[in-house]
């Protein structure tokens, strides 16, 4: 089984649809969801939106750091073989 694999992602909250891709601060994937940020509602629409991106379920994603701030660590357990090329290709995007 892969280790689990961890990115950093900046989110964009009320975007007007969903969309994954391209950089924040040389390093950051941005994860734009139509959710607003509240009670928690964003961060269901990142880890859905970040699990369609990396082919992975929804509850296989995890937020481990920045529940509350618009700069996340989340976490792909298990990841998919190819999640570093999957990386490059979004931020790329």
């Amino acid at each position: 089984m892969p280790d689990p694999f961890r990115l950093g992602v900046r989110v964009k909250p009320g975007a007007k649809r969903d969309a994954v891709g391209g950089r924040w601060d040389g390093t950051a994937l941005v994860v734009a969801v139509a959710a607003p940020a509240v009670e928690g509602r964003a961060n269901e629409a990142v880890r859905r939106a970040v699990a369609g991106a990396f082919g992975v379920r929804s509850r296989d994603v995890r937020i481990v750091r920045g529940e509350r701030g618009r700069d996340k660590v989340v976490e792909l357990d298990p990841a998919p073989a190819d999640a570093r090329e999957r990386l490059a290709r979004l931020l790329d995007g």
